[in-house]
């Protein structure tokens, strides 16, 4: 008789995604509604377009760099979980489990708590509903639930076509800033330092965050080793170009003092070309963006717990694959309870406090597991990381500048995330007890 474990691991994840919903993923665990409103933040660090736009693009370097890692990560190792994957192999499962644990707790479901609400805030403001932002935000989390337990393919038909919606709405917001609003007064030049330039880029960073998590889904991809390595490549481009777009428009219409003044730059800019209509369309395109950054979050990270599940250190249930979806539920309807209980306890805005230094520690960890395949097996077929190891040392050096600065910043949030990092460790060595 077949145990249970081996059923599941016989039957699979479906092989369905290609090279344009690989793309899609990529760009849509990037572009949530951050690229609307944070231009605003940047322009409050430095004060001079040259720097703000200087902070994007450099942004979108580290981006890039990134990616190239990432990129050789999935040719050297086109496994279900991604990074989870990388961890593991590279140095302990341990360490995979910690971030396993915290994208479980923290990293991922808060931010999809707090991304629920925001959409549930410009619903309320597109449609006027009487109902709890709550109760909409966790009504979406268990809709798009739902969505994702009919297959790996329904899953990706939405996110690819809510992504294409955020194109189109980033699209318009450039459009309607560069031919149809006035164009802002020279603005008066402030005095800007090194410090304020890295004050600025610790929110450009957390921007262009979320180009790993299509790497989850590599075990459900067609040709994995060629096309996520290419996914990442294309989709980190276009974010850039997005993003640098965006932030070229608002200094375009507002100027960098109009804009450091804004905390909703992008309705300013829409309302300044097309009057309220503008500004409402712009509400709709950012709630859309924001339903599509929920949709690839449930989409992808239910894959590193059934990844964890079935290596054996998480509850086996969440391994189980339904025989007619080939999707993992169990781990794809826990995701949506965590996120939604976090949703319906207000506590999101205190978790997402806690993400940032957790984020980029594993985004460091992954870089070096970078360095320690090349050390193990030089040689390698597929995507090698242009430049490497300089490229990859830069990206990794980038990422623990991101912490340092988080920790000297908010020294009370940060200890916070480290101890939940940190429990993760007791709890595997418990599991693995057991």
């Amino acid at each position: 008789m077949t145990s249970w474990r081996g059923y599941h691991s016989l039957l699979g994840l479906a092989k369905r995604l290609g090279l344009f919903d690989a793309t899609m993923l990529v760009m849509g665990g990037i572009v949530g509604s951050g690229i609307f409103i944070n231009p605003y933040v940047v322009a409050q660090q430095v004060h001079t377009p040259a720097l703000i736009l200087g902070a994007w693009i450099a942004g979108g370097a580290v981006a890039l760099l990134g990616a190239f890692v990432y990129a050789e990560l999935a040719a050297r190792r086109p496994e279900v979980g991604g990074q989870y994957a990388y961890l593991r192999d590279a140095f302990h499962p341990a360490v995979a489990f910690v971030y396993g644990w915290t994208l479980l707790l923290v990293t991922q479901t808060g931010g999809m708590a707090a991304v629920a609400v925001t959409f549930a805030r410009y619903f309320q403001e597109i449609t006027r509903t009487p109902v709890s932002d709550a109760l909409i935000a966790a009504t979406v989390l268990a809709v798009l639930t739902i969505v994702n337990c009919f297959g790996v393919r329904a899953g990706s038909n939405v996110q690819s076509a809510l992504m294409i919606l955020k194109i189109g709405a980033i699209a318009v917001l450039v459009g309607a800033g560069s031919f149809l609003a006035p164009r802002a007064d020279v603005d008066i030049r402030g005095q800007d330092s090194v410090l304020s330039f890295g004050a600025a880029m610790t929110p450009v960073l957390f921007a262009y965050g979320g180009w790993q998590t299509s790497s989850f889904c590599a075990g459900e991809m067609k040709h994995s080793q060629r096309d996520l390595p290419r996914a990442l490549l294309i989709g980190v481009l276009g974010v850039i170009a997005l993003y640098v777009s965006v932030s070229w428009v608002c200094l375009n219409v507002l100027g960098a003092d109009g804009l450091s003044r804004t905390h909703t730059p992008a309705s300013s800019v829409m309302r300044a070309a097309l009057g309220e209509s503008g500004a409402r369309f712009i509400a709709l395109g950012i709630a859309v963006s924001t339903l599509g950054f929920l949709s690839q979050g449930m989409l992808t990270a239910p894959r590193v717990y059934f990844a964890m599940a079935e290596d054996g250190v998480f509850f086996k249930s969440v391994a189980w694959i339904h025989p007619r979806t080939a999707a993992p539920v169990v781990a794809i309807a826990l995701q949506g309870a965590v996120a939604a209980i976090i949703t319906l306890s207000g506590r999101y805005e205190q978790i997402l406090n806690y993400v940032t230094s957790v984020d980029f520690i594993l985004f460091g960890m992954t870089g070096i597991s970078l360095l320690v395949f090349r050390a193990r097996r030089p040689a390698s077929t597929g995507f090698r990381a242009p430049g490497h190891p300089v490229t990859t040392v830069a990206f990794v050096a980038s990422c623990f500048l991101v912490v340092a600065s988080t920790i000297y910043k908010y020294p009370a949030n940060s200890a916070i995330s480290l101890a939940i990092l940190a429990t993760g460790v007791p709890v595997y060595f418990l599991w693995r007890k057991h």
